[in-house]
């Protein structure tokens, strides 16, 4: 209820968070910003806010969302910060983050900044019976991000839960999605050994026959780890544009996976994989680079618009693959690779070149690195669809600029 006092009229809870256009919560969450003040009613009926005050944030919001700084969409997010050598996950080192807890704990640190030691994630039985059929009902040829596609619009429907947009609700469903995800993926083999319900360990024997060694399976866990989240990837804003919307979280992940189908976005690893498979059956990297300059085409798994120097997942995973012993040829390709691109141009290694050394030297498809980055980065898309769900909705909203013949024009 409003009340007028000597400064001025003043807002409940409620009403600061129909003005702003979010929840309750997350008025207190401005609170704790220094973004508004609250007074605590004498009366014990709670906190109550200037009215002037509350005004004046909403108004800079919607400015920020529809104009800001710089002529480029601009976001605020709490989640990950890149900075020219490294990035960070809620503040913390992200490469020491993903070398110490599995994909599991640090998916739950993104999600809440909080640790949850032992995390196991889990899939509902309906869902998984759900996705695994409609995955089976595709083409055989069908791709990695065609069956995942598949899967979350299946298990969507088989979640009564999934317009609850709560943030308990959507962590539930992200805890229950992901090993449905991975679950509905065909097996290459049947695993010798059950393992201890790993998220790496189930999604091993969907990429290879190959029986997994310890080192093998820390490997593709610490990939996981790293790609979980990169700020606003091309597919990330198209979640937030999602959720923006409220849409729930699988068709926000949904998003997310149709924009990772393109070329420029989800398939730098596949390329990367072929370029060491060509490598490896040359013996060298020097007529292959010279055939990708010759026709035109950029040699994949080189540079990043982020970084200055190496990509630090790809130095992460670089130092873990050196402790595979049937990993050496692929890495002595890889770095042959760069080596000989180095010699004219600054171009580094990035994260698509260390995955492609994973996926050859583990006798996986060329479509793997794609998997691998798709099932982590669900984690991510997650959190930042959890951001969005709490920001005034449909501010992802930028103005066309027409260009068109100016009208009135004739009637066709």
């Amino acid at each position: 209820m409003t009340d007028q006092t000597d400064g001025g009229r003043r807002l409940s809870t409620q009403e600061a968070a129909r003005v702003l256009g979010v929840k309750p919560a997350t008025v207190y969450a401005y609170v704790s910003r220094g973004q508004l003040t609250s007074r605590r009613d004498p009366a014990g009926r709670g906190s109550s806010f200037d009215a002037a005050e509350v005004a004046d944030l909403a108004r800079r919001s919607r400015r920020e969302a529809a104009a800001p700084a710089g002529g480029e969409l601009s976001v605020r997010t709490a989640l990950t910060l890149i900075e020219p050598d490294r990035y960070y996950l809620r503040g913390v080192d992200a490469v020491a983050l993903a070398s110490r807890y599995r994909y599991e704990e640090v998916a739950e640190w993104l999600w809440t900044g909080k640790l949850a030691p032992g995390a196991v994630f889990t899939a509902p039985p309906e869902a998984l019976a759900a996705a695994g059929r409609a995955v089976a009902a595709l083409p055989e040829h069908s791709g990695p991000i065609d069956r995942l596609r598949v899967a979350v619009a299946a298990a969507a429907v088989a979640d009564p839960l999934r317009f609850d947009l709560s943030e308990e609700a959507v962590l539930g469903s992200a805890r229950c999605l992901i090993p449905t995800l991975v679950g509905a993926l065909p097996e290459k083999a049947a695993p010798s050994w059950p393992g201890d319900g790993r998220i790496s360990r189930r999604l091993w024997s969907r990429l290879t026959a190959r029986e997994p060694d310890p080192d093998a399976l820390a490997v593709l866990d610490l990939a996981l780890s790293l790609l979980v989240d990169h700020d606003l990837a091309a597919s990330t804003l198209a979640v937030r544009v999602a959720a923006s919307a409220r849409a729930h979280p699988y068709a926000a992940v949904s998003a997310g996976l149709g924009a990772l189908e393109g070329p420029l976005h989800g398939a730098a690893g596949r390329l990367a994989h072929r370029m060491l498979r060509e490598v490896l059956e040359q013996g060298s990297a020097a007529p292959v680079v010279a055939e990708y300059l010759r026709a035109g085409r950029r040699v994949p798994g080189l540079g990043h618009r982020l970084y200055r120097a190496e990509d630090p997942r790809a130095t992460a995973l670089f130092a873990r693959l050196e402790e595979l012993p049937h990993a050496a040829p692929a890495l002595t390709a890889a770095r042959e690779v760069a080596t000989t691109m180095a010699r004219q141009r600054d171009l580094h290694p990035n994260v698509d070149l260390a995955l492609a050394v994973l996926t050859v030297s583990s006798d996986m498809p060329p479509e793997s690195g794609e998997t691998i980055f798709a099932i982590s980065r669900t984690a991510g898309w997650i959190a930042h669809a959890l951001e969005e769900y709490q920001a005034p909705p449909l501010r992802m909203r930028p103005t066309g600029h027409y260009e068109g013949p100016t009208p009135p024009q004739p009637l066709p």
